[in-house]
């Protein structure tokens, strides 16, 4: 969506906006806001953002609706976007990049998420996890999107699937989310093959979309509690067995937000070429 700059003065009353029409559908939220003091300007958009966490899928508000789209526009149109097919390709595989910084920047054909079995995006207010991050960026939006879908096929989403929706006011063109195995101490067999069955899940979601790239995110390695190292082996090793049968993939990134995560990758992949 594209969107005309607003000024200081227009982002504030946008978001005071949609705060008042959100107070005014849950009145409970108001104990949110003065919880974080939202009283303080600087604190009023992530105010939002928190109680945009917390809202249930339910279709939005028309006025609600325009104010939030207007400000989500315009703040995607203010970052700094990656495109996918920009990045270079690595020793390991010319087709594979690395990247570290925050996938809602990135313009691919798709970016992968990492849910939970619920597919509804994460409730816990500002909370720091990808899923949180993707819903936030795309807008509420996604959320009914999933929320659609999972009410049509009336189960969870089971472990080492995926499933693709649009992306709203994400720079890319779809959302894959897919369900990663939980780990408590060490991966066994089992929790090795669904992780493996996440990754090929999200490439072959990627082909079915007609895709020719897709940014990757470390599936299973935040609260679901698989081991960086272990989880970076098994994604490498995943993606290059099954690329060579994709026919319109040509482009996979590993997109990672830590540096620790970095140096796991690029000791896979080698230097960029």
């Amino acid at each position: 969506m594209t969107s005309t700059p607003l000024t200081p003065s227009q982002r504030d009353d946008l978001v005071d906006t949609s705060l008042a029409l959100l107070v005014q559908e849950h009145p409970e939220a108001q104990r949110l806001l003065d919880a974080i003091s939202a009283d303080a300007p600087s604190r009023r958009r992530p105010a939002l953002r928190a109680l945009l966490n917390m809202r249930p899928a339910a279709p939005l508000p028309t006025e609600l609706q325009v104010s939030l789209d207007r400000l989500l526009a315009a703040e995607a149109a203010e970052r700094t976007i990656v495109g996918a097919r920009d990045l270079p390709g690595t020793a390991l595989d010319p087709r594979l990049s690395l990247r570290l910084g925050d996938i809602t920047t990135i313009r691919a054909d798709a970016i992968v998420n990492a849910a939970n079995s619920a597919m509804l995006g994460c409730f816990q207010p500002l909370h720091a996890c990808i899923d949180n991050a993707i819903h936030s960026a795309a807008g509420p939006g996604l959320r009914q999107e999933c929320a659609d879908i999972m009410a049509a096929r009336g189960r969870p989403e089971p472990t080492g699937t995926a499933t693709a929706t649009g992306s709203y006011h994400l720079p890319a063109t779809h959302v894959i989310h897919t369900v990663g195995p939980i780990i408590h101490g060490e991966p066994t067999a089992e929790h090795e093959a669904l992780l493996a069955s996440s990754y090929r899940s999200c490439l072959r979601a990627a082909e079915d979309l007609g895709a020719s790239s897709i940014a990757l995110c470390c599936i299973s390695t935040g609260v679901f509690g698989y081991p960086k190292a272990e989880a970076a082996t098994v994604a490498v090793r995943t993606v290059r067995d099954l690329l060579p049968h994709c026919q319109s993939l040509t482009k996979v990134v590993f997109n990672v937000f830590d540096p620790t995560d970095e140096s796991i990758y690029r000791a896979l992949l080698g230097p960029d070429r």
